[in-house]
């Protein structure tokens, strides 16, 4: 069982091994939300994620024949570099089989942490019967990613910190996938104050736990469908399910858009790179009843590759009005190109990228065709630029686009 002897035990061991991640106040966040917002960035963590924290410690628990056999595991990523990091340190060979769709940049360091790596299925699932398979063929020890009482606890040594920081914590917002953090971290935080709030929130498109909550034992999604990789599991873990049902308060589910959102807010407003896993419990804050109370997000990793950055900065600036292009139907002659460009500087427009295309008609002296990309302060400013362009006797057409360099 999950027990305070247990998070002690796991607190020590881990001791020296991990870092102690500060709470971090915004100012932001709280402002827009009404409650008094702290991030526990785990984000900054060893290994770029708190997965860290419950892979040593089932470590240090396996016998001297298990650590022999060799450790393999199933991970969407932060795991796999929590075993390989564990493993390496405690001198054990590791195996880890990661989903297809797994970031290269997650599966770059987990090699670079000395394991090797499978690469196998599309999904969490797939990837995690692939492993237990290999595990009986190879005879080495499975580590569950979150399906473990001893990987849940490590997780848990989060709730230690919170309250060590702010001992008056109201509410606590934890990511939930297969439900190993938010079983460690609620148990812990119920066992330190009773009274202390605790929400899980999971992307939409993979509210596995919420609808086993529902349901009142596990259930398997048909499909799981989100950005959020890192938490996009099927099946949560049966043996944590019991603990999330007795002290998780809430769960709150969020759209991918959302996740966009606040990962413009975090980087543009705290200058730290957070995955899409880990800004959900950012997304939810908007989504809280609760007013006037200290609440605390956690921010479960940080491990982007650089690809799916520049995606959400772009999306992101899409949908805040704050990246946007338009076009105009212009004669075809001097000076008028520079017309535009004076218009938009005079609303205080910033082209970033002019597309003059000549050959939109067969008769070119009568029309082409100008598309403008542009930085705005947002949708109101955007809409002001489109006006005063309107107001120039110019018939202007947004273009609908994802992405700003097309």
């Amino acid at each position: 069982m999950l027990t305070i002897d247990r998070f002690k035990e796991a607190r020590s061991t881990l001791r020296g091994v991990i870092a102690k991640t500060e709470l971090v106040y915004s100012r932001y966040l709280s402002e827009l939300c009404g409650n008094q917002v702290y991030l526990k960035p785990e984000n900054l963590q060893v290994t770029g994620a708190y997965k860290i924290r419950g892979a040593y410690f089932k470590a240090t628990r396996l016998t001297e024949t298990e650590k022999d056999n060799g450790l393999i595991t199933a991970s969407a990523g932060n795991h796999a570099q929590g075993v390989a990091y564990a493993a390496k340190k405690s001198g054990i060979r590791a195996t880890v089989v990661m989903p297809t769709t797994t970031p290269l940049m997650k599966v770059d360091r987990t090699k670079k942490y000395g394991a090797e790596v499978i690469l196998h299925g599309g999904t969490f699932d797939d990837a995690a019967e692939c492993a237990m398979n290999l595990a009986q063929e190879r005879g080495m020890t499975y580590i569950p990613p979150f399906n473990d009482l001893d990987i849940a606890c490590g997780q848990g040594t989060i709730a230690y910190e919170i309250f060590q920081s702010l001992p008056d914590v109201d509410v606590i917002l934890v990511p939930i996938g297969g439900g190993g953090l938010a079983a460690g971290v609620s148990t812990l935080a119920k066992l330190l104050n009773p009274h202390v709030k605790v929400i899980g929130v999971e992307p939409e498109g993979a509210a596995s736990m919420k609808a086993s909550l529902e349901a009142g034992h596990v259930v398997t999604l048909p499909s799981i469908e989100t950005i959020a990789d890192g938490v996009a599991v099927r099946t949560p873990g049966e043996k944590v399910f019991p603990y999330i049902q007795k002290n998780v308060d809430e769960i709150i589910t969020i759209k991918d858009d959302e996740l966009v959102e606040a990962f413009l807010d975090i980087i543009e407003n705290h200058k730290m790179m957070v995955e899409n896993a880990g800004l959900l419990t950012v997304a939810a804050l908007k989504h809280l009843e609760r007013k006037e109370q200290n609440v605390v997000s956690i921010l479960s990793g940080g491990n982007m590759d650089v690809i799916t950055m520049a995606s959400l900065v772009q999306h992101g600036l899409i949908e805040r009005g704050r990246v946007f292009s338009f076009s105009v139907m212009l004669p075809d002659r001097p000076g008028e190109l520079v017309r535009v460009a004076q218009i938009v500087a005079e609303e205080n427009g910033n082209i970033i990228k002019l597309d003059h295309n000549q050959f939109v008609s067969i008769n070119r002296q009568s029309k082409v065709e100008l598309q403008v990309t542009l930085e705005a302060f947002g949708h109101d400013h955007k809409e002001r630029i489109l006006q005063a362009v309107r107001q120039h006797g110019y018939e202007v057409r947004l273009v609908q686009s994802k992405n700003i360099y097309n």
